[in-house]
């Protein structure tokens, strides 16, 4: 079957023959036909469950990495820039300040990762059968976000023991409950917007997947994860703030901590990137499948 194709429910009557579906191309940049995602809802949810299952299957501990990793991460963190550098953490407890730092970094960074890999580790696939391709990096946006509510859980029980203690804290109880969806949606659609045009143009341009890795850990700390936004000098603070990240890990640990330097202006740039980086990255990467299987 053509891969270039896109298949769209029409009832065609020639005769004796009726056919349900009719295979058609793509003509347009803006012919997204994302109708079809909903159509092949069952598959989404199918890759959804391999993606989560697959990743410690094999595992003695299972799915408790998902609780050992991030709490590890942010130790080390705790240690090396609260205890060793001495960065301020705004007045939180160092663990809760890295803890809300880092959980929502690593749900962007694990979806851009595993997104920009798209094309090449799905290539014989996509060349057997036809489903929509977006399929594929928005199950992986769905899975990864399952491991994220594990380790947020995580969060939520050192804020609640941390409130137990009477520790300074002073979460934002209405922006939680309005906030958080919308800061989970824009990290997701971030991740997946930037995932899929950097799969789309390593297709062609291999070299960008050596860049991946490493350029999103620089990308970590071009973003106030293990530092404070009101520690940067105002020199270089417009900078960090166009950041479309900081916005959001600002307003975690403002919204859970009452710390953070947080504004609904910051925010709202940040949606705005984030809804442009999501469509641009949609109609490359829809315009990408007719011909990536002479590239790949």
């Amino acid at each position: 079957m053509n891969d270039t194709a896109n298949a769209t429910p029409h009832a065609v009557d020639s005769g004796e023959e009726s056919w349900d579906m009719m295979i058609e191309p793509r003509a347009g940049w803006f012919e997204l036909h994302l109708s079809d995602l909903w159509r092949y809802r069952d598959l989404l949810w199918m890759f959804v469950r391999r993606d989560f299952v697959a990743v410690y299957k094999q595992t003695i501990l299972g799915p408790l990495w998902f609780f050992i990793q991030p709490l590890l991460i942010t130790l080390v963190f705790t240690v090396i820039f609260s205890g060793v550098a001495k960065l301020p953490t705004d007045g939180a407890p160092p663990l809760l300040f890295y803890l809300a730092g880092t959980t929502p970094w690593n749900y962007f960074a694990t979806c851009l990762t595993k997104t920009s890999t798209t094309f090449k580790d799905n290539a014989n696939l996509f060349g057997k059968v036809y489903f929509p391709r977006l399929v594929t990096p928005l199950s992986i946006v769905i899975s990864t976000l399952i491991q994220f509510v594990i380790q947020f859980a995580t969060l939520v029980i050192a804020l609640g023991w941390y409130l137990a203690k009477g520790a300074e804290l002073h979460p934002n109880f209405a922006g939680i409950l309005l906030g958080t969806p919308l800061l989970i949606l824009m990290l997701g659609a971030q991740g997946l917007g930037f995932g899929i045009i950097i799969s789309a143009l390593t297709t062609k341009y291999r070299d960008l997947a050596f860049v991946v890795g490493f350029g999103v850990q620089l990308a970590m700390y071009a973003t106030p994860v293990v530092y404070p936004l009101s520690m940067v000098s105002e020199k270089y603070r417009a900078w960090l703030e166009l950041n479309p990240m900081t916005a959001i890990i600002e307003a975690f640990r403002a919204f859970y901590l009452g710390a953070g330097t947080f504004s609904w202006s910051m925010l709202g740039w940040s949606a705005g990137v984030t809804a442009t980086v999501l469509l641009i990255g949609i109609v490359i990467f829809n315009r990408v499948e007719k011909t990536f299987m002479d590239t790949v």
